[in-house]
């Protein structure tokens, strides 16, 4: 599946960047590539006011990261291709944006708006299990049971190592 996203639309939803921030762009593309690559997405991410406009060296093999050129908007571009998609259930369209949105509807497109899209981009955080025992305590019947299963091998000496 491929994500079609209205970058500045998704900022403006961001909890951790802001459009005023002079590396908005590039700290949303680099979310973006995180996202792709745990769940084996592709995305084109289009930007307004970008100088000479077209594709960017913020894109990678799996997020391609275009400006509009000047006297384009990014609304324009994102219309533009959501028309000439051959095959409107491969692609998710991420935006707020109401006339995009109409445009995807016709198409029978899904969108996914960029509030929730933003919640999705938040990387989970690794919580202990809550019946997992933080400081577990083993049994000298459990080292036994290991012990028989895997044998007994003594450990190698350590080598010293020498100074460098």
């Amino acid at each position: 599946m491929r994500l079609l996203v209205d970058g500045h639309n998704l900022i403006g939803q961001m909890r951790d960047i802001r459009l005023d921030d002079p590396h908005d762009e590039a700290k949303l593309a680099a979310r973006l590539k995180t996202y792709c690559m745990r769940h084996h997405r592709y995305c084109t991410l289009i930007f307004d006011n970008g100088l000479p406009g077209g594709l960017s060296k913020l894109s990678n093999s799996q997020v391609q990261v275009i400006f509009a050129p000047h006297g384009v908007t990014a609304d324009r571009l994102m219309i533009d291709r959501i028309r000439k998609i051959a095959d409107p259930n491969s692609v998710r369209i991420v935006t707020s944006d109401r006339a995009i949105i109409a445009i995807a509807q016709q198409r029978k497109m899904r969108v996914i708006l960029s509030a929730d899209f933003a919640d999705m981009l938040i990387a989970p955080t690794h919580a202990p299990i809550d019946d997992e025992e933080p400081n577990p305590v083993v049994t000298a019947s459990e080292v036994e049971y290991w012990l028989k299963r895997f044998g007994e091998r003594p450990l190698a000496p350590r080598r010293k190592r020498r100074p460098r």
